[in-house]
């Protein structure tokens, strides 16, 4: 994806401005910050609502965000692939291929920046990209609403759950607070946490302690989404070349070849996997960590060689399995 600075802080402007002349909205769902029993995080300019979501989910599923209403936002985050489309690089606009892999989006609200780059700080913010994208939905916050308003149920549900006319900040709100109430927070390893002792096999079990044990894996995949949201070098290539990673945002040579930490929940539903989608399975990624990754300046000091045999390869496989939930995906 190609990230355009100027473009797209001038569309957050757009985005973000008039928000504090806003009148209350609808109670907000998280009234104790809980969601279907999970706590779930929010700004605090665009609390959670039951209507809000639902406009998200109308407008995330609206082809009419792309230039030639071709693709939605779940033409790339498809629900029945954990919200990610099976591609190596997702399809753009014209038959175009978008610059990198689509990422899941489930429990997005809990990451702490967005974009393979990490640039992104905000889900309000990160609806703009993908829509401005010439490889992506090629369109322009103008162009959508130029389209959008002329639908009378969209001005209705604008003024009904935002109290305004539709504009980048509706759509902006409405599309995040629709990606926040994704949450994928009830897989089998989740209640084999809370005690639930036979919730694992023991080849599962196994599995985990090769993964938070004996391997290296938690320094990055770490915490609750198994990700520490760092963005770093995992030594994929020894030339990254067109494709540079946060390099193009600030021209960092030490920054060259990172990218952000991917969480690993639902893992095993989201191949292709890498920035760019260039390893088909979960195997290949084992095996490309246990060679110690590509000789590349910036790769990070932590990815270091390993040795697995085949039991303990198959036993961390099936440990990742235990990570699917896909209870919330309607």
């Amino acid at each position: 994806m190609k990230f355009n600075k100027s473009l797209f802080f001038f569309s957050v402007l757009i985005a973000f401005i008039g928000w504090k002349c806003s009148e209350a909205e609808e109670k907000p769902v998280l009234e104790k910050g809980l969601l279907s029993g999970v706590e779930v995080p929010f700004p605090a300019d665009n609390p959670i609502t039951a209507a809000k979501i639902a406009f998200g989910k109308k407008l995330f599923f609206d082809k009419r965000l792309s230039r030639n209403n071709e693709l939605s936002c779940a033409s790339c985050h498809q629900p029945d692939k954990a919200f990610t489309d099976g591609l190596p690089k997702s399809r753009g606009v014209n038959g175009k291929t978008a610059m990198r892999n689509a990422p899941s989006i489930l429990n997005s609200s809990y990451f702490k920046r967005y974009m393979f780059d990490g640039e992104v700080k905000t889900l309000e913010e990160q609806v703009l990209v993908p829509i401005q994208d010439h490889l992506e939905m090629g369109s322009s916050m103008k162009e959508v609403l130029e389209k959008l308003s002329k639908d009378p149920e969209y001005k209705r549900l604008a003024r009904s759950v935002f109290q305004r006319e539709l504009d980048a900040y509706v759509i902006t709100r409405a599309i995040s607070t629709y990606e926040r109430s994704l949450i994928s927070r009830n897989s089998r390893f989740d209640r084999f946490r809370k005690g639930d002792k036979h919730a694992l096999t023991a080849d599962e079990q196994a599995g985990w302690i090769l993964f938070s044990e004996k391997l290296y894996c938690t320094k990055c995949h770490s915490g609750p989404d198994f990700t520490n949201y760092s963005v770093v070098s995992n030594g994929l290539y020894t030339d990254y070349g067109a494709d540079p990673g946060r390099f193009r945002i600030n021209g960092l040579e030490k920054e060259r070849g990172t990218f952000k930490v991917p969480g690993l929940r639902n893992v095993t539903l989201t191949a292709p996997y890498m920035h760019d989608g260039s390893i088909r399975t979960l195997k290949e990624v084992i095996m490309h960590y246990s060679k110690g990754g590509a000789h590349f300046p910036n790769k990070s000091p932590a990815i270091k060689p390993f040795r697995l045999n085949s039991l303990e390869i198959n036993q961390l496989e099936m440990f990742f399995r235990t990570l699917i939930d896909t209870s919330t995906v309607k």
